[in-house]
């Protein structure tokens, strides 16, 4: 799609015509705290919906709830919070999961099963729901369509700053929207990134169709991305489509084709976003791989590379080592002919044919001490290809996940733990 059928909008997960929201302050994590850590989204309208949640057989409350709501039909509202996971809690974990959305619901005017729950923080505690419940009949209660900046606000976690996305095509003369709002910063790793994801659009489209294409597209982004290589027990991306705009979407349609291309435009932002703001990240790196007998073994060595500690740790360091990138290589489980790979480093060739390049080492050396760069790996062996964004491995991101105690701390206060 050309760019300039395409531009940025201001308004985040609230772009989109008929979509409103909130977000307040419940001290989820900490009483004390003031900012906002719970937050709703809404459609005026009815929608039709999907989704994807992560593969990691331990899976969150909420995304056990959110999986059972979407099918047995349309997510109308979600409720999101940040400061507590609520994954493995239990049965009393989905019970109040399925709480939050009823009490939600009764403010609406919904049934229960049009309402989506998605949370994020500390796995293993359970939810202090004494301080959550008594708010939500006021989180309802003042929605507004400018309010899509407190929603980003309200769900992140480590992240350092809020990432939103929201878009514009025009079809058969009609302005469509497409608006986000994302959160993920750690606990990173491809089959659906450690993620929340909430995606609202003003286009009228079939769910069979929207639940289609929103697959294609997170195969495309969120899948595609690691941080740590950890994969959590919430991730979620939900779409929400309301018709708002007037303007009916389908395979064969007129402006299907820039419609899809925009929703994967912004999946792909935010799947960029996330790991740009990974936890006390200093690359952003793109592996690319082809020349691969088959996809699946493009994708094996591509995830490989992306996620080696070893090869991290040299991008950190500002250090080229190419060795460490072909051996992880080696081990991916692909089939590979060590005399016919060829690696390029930020643009410079560092391998071929298994061996050093006359390339100067001072000049690699150069080149990954920015911010971003590409490591393209050729096996020779096929046409397939694949692509991964990572990052490196620092020392801070080390220190910055050692210990989780001030939490445990103040759950014990409020009685959530011994």
């Amino acid at each position: 799609m050309a760019e300039q059928e395409m531009k940025s909008v201001k308004g985040g997960v609230t772009a989109a015509k008929g979509f409103v929201a909130n977000a307040i302050s419940c001290g989820i994590k900490k009483p004390t705290a003031t900012r906002l850590d719970l937050a709703l989204v809404y459609s005026e309208l009815p929608t039709t919906s999907a989704g994807t949640f992560t593969t990691n057989r331990v899976r969150a409350a909420c995304v056990r709830v959110s999986q059972s709501h979407l099918k047995r039909g349309d997510i109308r509202a979600v409720v999101a919070n940040s400061g507590n996971a609520n994954a493995c809690t239990g049965a009393p974990g989905v019970a109040v999961a399925r709480k939050e959305c009823a009490i939600v619901a009764k403010q609406l005017g919904l049934e229960p099963r049009e309402v989506a729950v998605c949370s994020t923080g500390v796995i293993g505690l359970p939810m202090p729901m004494v301080r959550i419940e008594p708010r939500l009949p006021e989180l309802c209660s003042k929605l507004s369509a400018k309010k899509g900046h407190d929603v980003a606000s309200a769900i992140i976690t480590s992240d350092t700053r809020e990432k939103e996305v929201a878009v514009e095509i025009t079809v058969n003369g009609k302005p469509v929207r497409i608006g986000s709002c994302c959160k993920g910063a750690g606990m990173i790793s491809p089959c659906m990134a450690t993620m929340i994801c909430l995606i609202t659009t003003d286009a009228a489209v079939p769910r069979e169709h929207l639940d289609a294409t929103v697959h294609e597209g997170v195969e495309h982004s969120f899948n595609r991305i690691t941080i740590d290589g950890d994969m959590s027990t919430n991730d979620t991306c939900l779409v929400m489509a309301n018709g708002a705009s007037g303007v009916k979407l389908a395979p064969g349609r007129p402006g299907w084709k820039k419609f899809t291309a925009a929703l994967h435009h912004v999946m792909m932002e935010q799947a960029k976003h996330i790991v740009q703001d990974g936890e006390r990240v200093t690359k952003f790196v793109t592996v690319r791989v082809k020349g691969a007998p088959t996809p699946q073994e493009a994708k094996r060595v591509a995830e490989g590379v992306a996620k080696s500690s070893l090869v991290k740790s040299s991008w950190n360091g500002g250090d080229p080592n190419w060795g460490r990138i072909i051996h992880a290589v080696g081990y991916s489980g692909t089939r590979v002919r060590e005399e016919k790979v060829d690696i390029d480093i930020a643009g410079l060739p560092a391998c071929r044919g298994g061996m050093q390049t006359t390339t100067k080492s001072d000049d690699l050396r150069d080149r990954v001490q920015a911010r971003e760069f590409e490591v393209l790996i050729n096996l020779n062996m096929g046409k397939e290809e694949y692509v991964v964004y990572t990052t490196d491995l620092s020392p801070e991101y080390v220190d910055f996940n050692r210990s989780e105690y001030a939490y445990w701390n103040q759950a014990k206060q409020d009685g959530l733990t011994h």
